[in-house]
């Protein structure tokens, strides 16, 4: 039943309901990437595990977000369970085993899995706007931000580099806006705004040092398996845009950092994108441009990209039209949109005349799918109405416990569990207000002491101008609201405190002289 350089996806079905053929997944074919769409409870995520597993066995790493929890399981070996074993009789799968497979459990909170990071500037400009859902103007303010940066050699790696230096434009928005275009004070408020709320929503936790290593998610086991990364994303789902904008980083990550391998006989990488439809949503043109892209580029980087999503709608036909691989669990067509979603998955397979797709696809039960794989010289195969074959790993989640033992394992056991806080942008700034601030007050000290009257010789009496008390009060009289005198007054100034001090001498002298007397 299982083929080398094949991933054997299950066993198609005659309209008798007897058992055709098994089908598979090619690995040569494996990174021309691929879709697997259904209703809720229909059987996506045994799909992906199944598909997970395929990968893992030979040797490619997967990369794939765990929404529910459900995922987990594929770290431990399967358990016995009569619909499990029934599914493998029923498709004739006399070779089918219980196994585990390598995991590596990540989580941008730290929580379930290692830390994963990255940093403000290898987020860049754009999936930042994104993820802050900022205006064209907000956005223009965002690239000088980064622009700036770069001219002036500050590091941007955690959200206090990146709004400290914010802060710095909105001081300096006149001055800056004359080099680099308008930066307006309101756009820089917004945008500090949304800053506020991101960190509320826990995105603090995303950015920062040490960021994640692409070669860390590539990794394969002593066995020879796979390693599967599996990121807990059901926290991280309270902020599907950041939950979208994180998986496109990787992505864009994966894209701009591997070299060019041209069509291997198997994947280097296998990407899941669970949820898909929360990368489009609302999404500005340029981003989905920029997604299809990767996604057309990134095969000849040896990486196969899954997306895996209720409707095939959610998924743009620009993007859409790059999946060679497809898996079609059963769709409701109950509302106009959901028969339009059932019209457009039948249209996008080679059509089968054994049956009609469309009525099909809303007939198909639960572990039960349309499949079409790309085969000789990538072109799609024909339909085949197929029973997913049982996983081999646990169906169902690990326990803490049980997911503890493995991150105690893990071969990145204590690389990303600690923050790193070197100086960046935020200590760079901040070093140079106090120099500057220290220069300032030292110029005012300065000046001050410039205005303050000379010691005169002789005797003098209080409230006249020999007196340094009187001095004294006036300097920090003046430290409030102080403005320089011209250079008129200070003459004025001078002859004022001479005439005072020769009419102090003289009374003086004559108060000695009449006691002298």
């Amino acid at each position: 039943m299982i083929e080398d350089g094949k991933i054997f996806i299950g066993a198609s079905r005659n309209p008798d309901d007897s058992i055709n053929k098994p089908e598979y997944l090619d690995l040569k074919f494996g990174n021309r990437h691929g879709l697997v769409t259904g209703a809720t409870g229909t059987g996506k995520t045994v799909t992906l595990q199944v598909l997970a597993e395929g990968f893992s066995r030979a040797g490619v790493p997967v990369f794939a977000a765990d929404i529910k929890g459900d995922l987990s399981g594929i770290a431990a070996r399967g358990e016995p369970k009569d619909f499990l074993t029934k599914r493998a009789e029923q498709i004739g799968f006399a070779d089918y085993e219980f196994d585990q497979f390598p995991v590596i459990f990540w989580d941008l909170f730290g929580e379930k899995g290692h830390r994963v990071r990255t940093t403000v500037a290898e987020m860049g400009p754009l999936l930042l706007a994104r993820l802050m859902d900022a205006s064209e103007p907000q956005e223009g303010v965002i690239n000088i931000a980064f622009k700036l940066a770069d001219q002036a050699g500050l590091p941007l790696l955690d959200l206090k580099d990146f709004t400290s230096l914010l802060n710095y434009m909105g001081e300096n928005a006149s001055e800056l806006s004359r080099q680099y275009g308008l930066i307006s004070k309101a756009s820089v408020g917004s945008i500090q705004r949304a800053l506020l709320v991101l960190e509320q929503q826990g995105a603090e936790h995303f950015f920062g040092e040490p960021a994640l290593k692409i070669t860390d998610i590539m990794r394969t086991s002593n066995s020879g398996y796979g390693q599967i990364s599996v990121l807990a994303a059901d926290k991280l789902m309270m902020n599907p845009r950041l939950y979208a904008t994180f998986l496109l980083w990787l992505l864009s990550e994966l894209f701009e950092e591997l070299p060019e391998v041209g069509d291997p006989d198997k994947p280097k990488l296998v990407f899941f994108f669970d949820e898909a439809h929360l990368l489009f949503n609302d999404a500005p043109k340029v981003l989905v441009e920029r997604v299809e892209q990767v996604v057309r580029l990134i095969r000849s980087k040896g990486v196969g990209v899954y997306f895996v999503t209720q409707n095939p709608l959610d998924v743009p036909e620009t993007v859409l039209a790059q999946l060679g691989n497809r898996v079609q669990h059963a769709l409701r067509a109950y509302s106009p949109r959901e028969q339009k979603a059932v019209k457009t998955a039948a249209e996008t397979f080679r059509p089968n005349p054994a049956f009609d797709c469309a009525t099909v696809i809303t007939n198909l039960g639960t572990g039960e799918a349309l499949v079409s794989t790309l085969e000789a010289k990538g072109a799609p195969s024909i339909v085949e109405r197929t029973l997913i074959r049982p996983p081999s790993g646990r169906v169902g989640p690990l326990i803490d416990g049980e997911r503890q033992q493995v991150m105690d394992k893990s071969p990145v056991l204590g690389i990303y569990d600690e923050d790193l806080d070197r100086e960046s942008a935020f200590e760079m700034l901040t070093a140079r207000a106090r120099k500057a601030a220290e220069a300032e007050a030292a110029k005012r000290a300065q000046e001050e002491a410039a205005d303050q009257p000379g010691t005169t010789s002789g005797w003098s009496l209080p409230g006249f101008g020999g007196d340094d008390s009187r001095g004294r009060g006036q300097a920090r009289g003046r430290s409030s609201g102080y403005q320089r005198e011209t250079v008129v007054e200070a003459a004025m100034k001078s002859v004022a405190r001479t005439v005072a001090t020769q009419v102090g001498r003289a009374l003086v002298r004559g108060i000695l002289g009449s006691l002298k007397r």
